[in-house]
């Protein structure tokens, strides 16, 4: 599985691809089996690779490279790993690009597009809802540290030192062992705290999910440095022995709670920045204009394209997918958020999804913090 700078790679790659006169195929798989633990995507591609490919002049060049595509995406599937959950593809022969991308992260639903450049908005959202962060599950003798991303694990460690007993005895012995007791807590969360700090360094996290008894939670608060501190988000207690999968589920679902919270911040500060002549964009046609004046800092955006405005433009491609019968037109909101998302990673300005459309609705789904005023 292609890890997270890998996957940024990709989708940075691709923001910046210029295929010429060529059509560009953007295929997202669910590869997750059904209940039956039968895969559920092998219908859909053959059938909208073919209905789709079909809708080009037989003999013309974009035929041709079309073509080429549907072969290399049929043999590439049959080679993906089981344990793949997701797959975007996205090719063009005609202009020498094959770009596969396979996920732990899971694809919704089947979608394919066939257009004049790579659909980026799903797989720049998919990376956002599973970002790389670290997760620590400490008791008082022992401690497991992740490192999450794309839904999957990059890096684990573990420590483990003395466990103390339950002392009976009471008057001075009891005092001197509690002291002692305490002190062994105290160096095991120091050498967890030290674990901790190195590893958010080395790999760069920006958030910690901390899970630990309620013996050693102050000590993790008192011991810990304030830049450290101000990353951990606190979740629910969870076993020291829980297994890696539902450790990963359990603080993914923390994460993505307090990212709602942070969301309506996030809105309502964009929102009172435009209302007071700030550094503040909002609309797709004046983000717009300020990507292209290099001015954009953050880009905000509704999670679901359709929440952005009406004004978005004219529709030139087609969508096929698992929900809807036969084909349908590309709404003008798809290619907007596309086209937002693919100026964004060209220009190195950060995107936020926002998931409550609500929050962005008085702007129209979508707007930006500036780097400077005109």
């Amino acid at each position: 599985m292609p890890s997270t700078d890998q996957l940024t790679a990709q989708l940075d790659r691709l923001a910046s691809t210029d295929t010429g006169p060529f059509p560009v195929l953007s295929l997202y798989l669910n590869l997750q089996a059904n209940e039956h633990g039968r895969e559920q995507f092998a219908p859909f591609l053959k059938k909208e690779l073919s209905d789709r490919i079909s809708t080009y002049p037989a003999s013309g060049p974009e035929r041709e490279s079309l073509e080429k595509d549907g072969e290399k995406i049929r043999a590439y599937v049959d080679t993906v790993d089981k344990a793949v959950n997701g797959l975007a593809v996205f090719a063009c022969s005609g202009a020498d690009l094959f770009e596969a991308v396979p996920l732990a992260a899971p694809i919704d639903r089947h979608r394919l597009y066939i257009s004049d450049h790579p659909h980026l908005y799903l797989l720049a959202r998919l990376l956002e809802q599973h970002p790389r962060y670290a997760a620590l599950l400490a008791d008082t003798h022992s401690a497991r540290i992740f490192v999450f991303a794309a839904n999957a694990v990059e890096r684990t460690e573990e420590i483990e030192n003395t466990k103390t007993k339950h002392h009976k005895r009471g008057g001075w012995s009891q005092a001197r062992y509690q002291r002692h007791t305490e002190n062994v807590h105290v160096q095991h969360v120091k050498e967890v705290v030290d674990a901790l700090a190195r590893i958010v360094r080395e790999e760069q996290i920006p958030t910690v999910l901390v899970s630990s008894d309620e013996v050693v939670k102050p000590l993790l608060r008192e011991h810990m440095p304030k830049e450290l501190r101000d990353r951990v988000v606190e979740t629910s207690s969870l076993d020291i022995r829980t297994p890696q999968h539902e450790v990963l589920a359990t603080t993914l679902a923390a994460l993505r709670e307090q990212d709602a919270a942070t969301d309506r911040e996030r809105a309502d500060a964009l929102i009172g920045a435009y209302r007071g002549n700030g550094l503040a964009a909002v609309g797709v046609d004046a983000v717009k204009r300020a990507f292209e004046l290099g001015q954009v800092d953050e880009l905000m955006i509704a999670a679901s394209p359709q929440a952005l405005g009406a004004k978005a433009g004219k529709a030139k491609d087609g969508a096929a997918d698992a929900g809807a019968a036969g084909q349908r037109e590309r709404t003008p909101q798809e290619r907007a958020a596309d086209e937002l998302i693919v100026q964004a990673r060209n220009t190195s300005a950060k995107v936020r999804f926002i998931e409550d459309p609500a929050l962005l609705a008085p702007v129209g789904g979508v707007g930006a913090f500036l780097r400077f005023k005109l």
